[in-house]
């Protein structure tokens, strides 16, 4: 069973690419083109049902930035599910906030360093 960038997602991950946030964009401005430790991040990179921020599949870790709407109960029981999917996968996965990037984005930089071998 392919659980990468399913056929049924893709219409979903091209309109999230379209359409990042500000704090995606500043993100993904630093994780592109190898910039961390010279590891490939994708953006909007489907794993089985869910739609993630980022994953570099060499390291098998998932970056993701969560909004406001992230905290209310339903959207942290989805999440806890989203997380154990990933994990029985073999993923591990990195929340930050909205507010940690757009307050200490360097801060949110160096904990994504200090996760990567």
């Amino acid at each position: 069973m392919k659980i990468f960038n399913c056929a049924t997602t893709k219409d979903n991950r091209r309109e999230l690419r379209k359409n990042q946030t500000g704090v995606e964009r500043r993100i993904w401005n630093l994780l592109r083109n190898k910039q961390v430790n010279g590891h490939k991040f994708f953006r909007q990179f489907g794993i089985g049902p869910y739609i993630v921020d980022f994953y570099c599949p060499i390291l098998k870790i998932v970056i993701e930035i969560d909004g406001g709407q992230h905290y209310f109960e339903e959207e942290v029981k989805y999440d806890n599910r989203r997380t154990e999917f990933m994990k029985e996968a073999g993923i591990r996965v990195l929340r930050f906030s909205n507010l940690d990037v757009l307050k200490n984005l360097e801060g949110v930089f160096e904990s994504i360093q200090n996760e990567l071998p």
